[in-house]
């Protein structure tokens, strides 16, 4: 095998530095209750050999991690999925003595070969990424794990961290903020600078004011749905391959959107990134052959994170520190045949311009109409959609376990999108934005040609 794993082990926070702690799910938590693991890799050019890696580095990654656990102990925690639902509500537990699952293993593969941006095969990289423990049951509630950390040696090269969540444990802010604490710890060899960190994580659900109604609407929808045990979306049937858009290009971009639309606002730089990649997306069905309802509606779903962001429901904000699930935002609908056409990017820049300014940045409405989710989900269930996933904002390469910065970010969790894209900041010297994308080989080839075609101005 390319790839040997060494051990799995659970790491506690130390004894006695973390209180139990329940805290039941609210409606940021529960829209996310059934959604796939999301699954993250970061590889850092380091090389040791694999005695150095055994006797010092997995040490200190585990010494590293306990520490951090006592300040987020909810990671160590479990999903508590009840048995009858009509007498329980779901819920995140931690109590003394739960751990985080981490997986040492070395692998034979290409370094080099898996941190470059041309295309490769998606199945190789989840020897990288540590699969989600199995779920157990108790008296009233199946219990699943909500992380699973792997760093695997590639010996004489690097090492790659492998992070796979459920979604309920929190968002990418979140999820970024234990990951960033567990780098500084390990870099550091102390955990002590978070004790008085005017950041360290909030838990209370209490921020969101009341909306157990709200919940409750959610939860009436979600326990209709069975909890079945996460797996391994191998094989994939994907071929995944990531593309930079500099600065230069960013600016073509909002120039040539701007000379056909001088009245818009917005035009921000994720705007013109997200709406060139979805236009080249929905572009590319035709030019792989595929069949496509020229008079459909195609979806673009825009996340957004609610912290620190004035809104309808909570006055005052979300605190920054908050650590949970906060994820608002909106939808932005084209027409196919419009987002095919040749001007079809500047109708999508247009149309996610439009949702930026009227929804995402409209404070009596973000986070104003929640009861209206679940039925708006549920049309949203029969358009073709295309997602983002990633933020620059929450950049993991900035992650340094002592290691340096990251050479290279890879988002697996696309793979199990129909059509997504993941969205981080370059690592290059010239900046921009670097765009991950998964499709079908055929579809993929179509895509390149389409996008890298279509900056020849």
């Amino acid at each position: 095998m390319s790839t040997t794993v060494l051990e799995t082990t659970g790491i506690p926070p130390p004894t006695g530095s973390a209180a139990d702690l329940t805290l039941p799910l609210c409606f940021f938590d529960l829209i996310w209750l059934h959604f796939h693991p999301i699954r993250r890799l970061i590889f850092y050019n380091h090389p040791c050999t694999e005695a150095e890696f055994s006797s010092t580095i997995v040490p200190n990654l585990k010494h590293s991690l306990s520490l951090t656990l006592q300040h987020f102990p909810l990671v160590a925690g479990n999903l508590l999925f009840p048995l009858d639902t009509d007498k329980f509500r779901p819920l995140i537990r931690y109590l003394s003595g739960d751990t985080a699952s981490l997986t040492i293993a070395v692998s034979r593969r290409d370094f080099d070969e898996l941190t470059r941006s041309h295309a490769r095969d998606s199945d190789q990289f989840y020897d990288f990424s540590p699969p989600m423990p199995m779920k157990a049951e108790e008296e009233n509630y199946k219990i699943a794990p909500l992380i699973a950390l792997q760093a695997t040696l590639f010996p004489g090269r690097g090492i790659c961290i492998g992070v796979s969540n459920h979604h309920c444990l929190g968002d990418a802010s979140s999820v970024f903020r234990f990951v960033s604490a567990w780098a500084e710890a390990n870099h550091r060899g102390s955990g002590e600078q978070f004790k008085n960190c005017s950041s360290l994580p909030l838990f209370d659900r209490s921020v969101f004011g009341d909306i157990k109604g709200i919940s409750d609407n959610m939860w009436s929808t979600m326990r209709n749905i069975p909890m079945t045990q996460s797996s391994s979306p191998v094989p994939t049937n994907r071929v995944r391959a990531s593309f930079t858009l500099h600065r230069s290009d960013i600016k073509k971009l909002k120039d040539v959107v701007l000379s056909k639309k001088p009245g818009l606002v917005y035009i921000s730089t994720f705007a013109v990134t997200a709406a060139y990649t979805w236009s080249a997306v929905v572009k590319s069905a035709a030019a792989a052959g595929e069949a496509a309802d020229e008079d459909g509606i195609e979806a673009f779903l825009l996340p957004a994170d609610g912290r620190g962001r004035p809104n309808a429901l909570v006055d005052p904000p979300v605190p920054v520190n908050y650590f949970g699930n906060c994820v608002g935002g909106g939808v932005a609908v084209v027409e196919h045949k419009k987002l095919a056409a040749e001007e079809g990017f500047v109708a999508a820049a247009e149309a996610i311009a439009d949702l930026i300014k009227n929804r995402v940045n409209n404070k009596e409405i973000f986070f104003g109409d929640l009861d209206g989710w679940s039925s708006y989900m549920s049309k949203l269930a029969m358009l073709s959609k295309f997602g983002v996933s990633g933020s620059p904002k929450f950049d993991f390469s900035n992650a340094d376990f002592g290691w340096g910065k990251a050479r290279w970010f890879e988002f697996l969790s696309i793979d199990e999108e129909k059509y997504s894209m993941s969205l981080c900041n370059s690592l290059d010297s010239e900046g921009g934005l670097v765009v991950g994308i998964s499709l079908p080989r055929k579809r993929l080839e179509a895509f390149i040609t389409i996008f890298e075609e279509g900056l020849k101005f």
